[in-house]
């Protein structure tokens, strides 16, 4: 099967970047399954129902989340009622909504016939970011859950540090298909797949605009470096991408066989 994880989507131009690129996309890489982290879809910051909607309604099946995930109060109402958007696993027990979910994939194209289950887990890392519940551990024990019923397994890692992200997808290795991080806005150039066939990538990117800081208006922000006084961060406008990973699994080991970064420019 063929997976595009899409890195975290900024604001609306952002969203009309997935909006405009993924039909296509779908077409043109034959697309069973498309994960994208949306957390900063809501002018920037967080996430609502409204933006993602608007999302889903582009052909995104999953949305995934991380540290942005309360900054709107209405994400409350995702949480409750949308299964198919997923926040960190690695939040305390009561927590509304969920980190993981097994969902129906149907092809004709795939190598076992008929239906494939696919499961998505979402955690969030440790190091520089808010204290939550050990991802290492949390992971190691629902990964053996999901594989009760799919093999096909893939984890959004939403983290600051490399070193987390790799220890974390090496800890990983042989028992899911892909390990992408989030959160740096920034796509890295180490696209691989373990020996124990995991896919893995430091970070996806970020889609939205990059004549920027991280998607947010330069001045601003250069403002803040210079003087430390508080500034508005709103989010830019030009040159907008779409960033993410291409990652295509073997249907019946769920081991990876290929992943390959992707950059798709929005045209003015």
């Amino acid at each position: 099967m063929k997976l595009l994880f899409i890195g975290d989507i900024v604001g609306q131009p952002g969203r009309r970047a997935v909006g405009e690129l993924l039909p296509k996309l779908r077409e043109q890489y034959q697309l069973d399954f498309v994960i994208a982290n949306g957390e900063n879809s809501a002018g920037g910051s967080g996430i609502t129902p409204r933006t993602a909607e608007e999302i889903f309604s582009a052909g995104v099946d999953i949305i995934t989340s991380g540290d942005h995930l309360w900054d709107q109060k209405e994400v409350m109402e995702l949480l409750a009622r949308e299964k198919r958007f997923l926040r960190p696993l690695n939040y305390p027990p009561g927590t509304p909504g969920q980190g993981s979910g097994v969902f129906e994939v149907q092809s004709s194209r795939f190598k076992v016939q008929g239906l494939l289950l696919v499961a998505v887990l979402n955690l969030q890392g440790r190091t520089f970011m808010p204290p939550l519940e050990h991802p290492f551990l949390l992971a190691a024990e629902e990964v053996k859950r999901l594989r009760e019923r799919t093999k096909i397994i893939f984890v959004d890692f939403h983290a600051e540090a490399t070193s987390e992200k790799i220890a974390f997808a090496r800890f990983l290795d042989g028992q899911v298909s892909a390990v992408v991080g989030t959160h740096t806005h920034v796509q890295t150039a180490d696209e691989q797949i373990f020996p124990g066939g995991t896919a893995y990538l430091s970070d996806a990117g970020f889609t939205g605009p990059h004549e920027s800081v991280l998607g947010r208006e330069i001045e601003p922000v250069i403002k803040r470096f210079l003087t430390g006084m508080p500034q508005r961060f709103e989010v830019a406008k030009n040159n907008v991408l779409l960033h993410g990973a291409l990652i295509e699994v073997d249907d019946a080991t769920g081991r990876a066989l290929k992943i390959r970064r992707v950059t798709e420019k929005l045209k003015i």
